[in-house]
């Protein structure tokens, strides 16, 4: 079992940067992929950015590419999103999601969900 805790999220201008956090929780974090995902309202849940077990492995969705980093620290147990260059239409709850499979890799597969944290981008 995997608890996994986001923060990080608040109100930030078009152009900042925030870094979100996620804390897990249980013995295996470091068995598991990693993911952000994000939801704006009136829209479906899609991923943002994931890791392998190890940190070697990344992908960020075309849409943050070159703006967001994601990256893991086993040791704490914790995986990161760095957001740079911000713009309004990020703004979405983002999600943190684990699954032991870094290949197969959707919102309608993960393991385990965090409950999400606010990012509202203002223009």
């Amino acid at each position: 079992q995997v608890q996994l805790v986001e923060s990080g999220g608040g109100l930030v201008q078009a152009g900042g940067s925030l870094r979100l956090s996620c804390a897990a929780s249980g013995r295996t974090f470091s068995s598991y992929a990693m993911g952000w995902f994000r939801q704006a309202p009136g829209k479906e849940r899609e991923l943002v950015a994931k890791i392998n077990w190890s940190g070697d492995r990344t992908y960020c969705a075309d849409s943050v590419k070159g703006r967001f980093t994601i990256s893991r620290d086993n040791a704490k147990n914790t995986v990161y999103l760095q957001m740079n260059s911000l713009k309004p239409e990020d703004t979405a709850v983002y999600y943190c999601a684990a699954r032991n499979n870094w290949v197969v890799f959707s919102a309608g597969n993960m393991a385990y969900w965090g409950k999400g944290t606010l990012v509202t981008v203002s223009s």
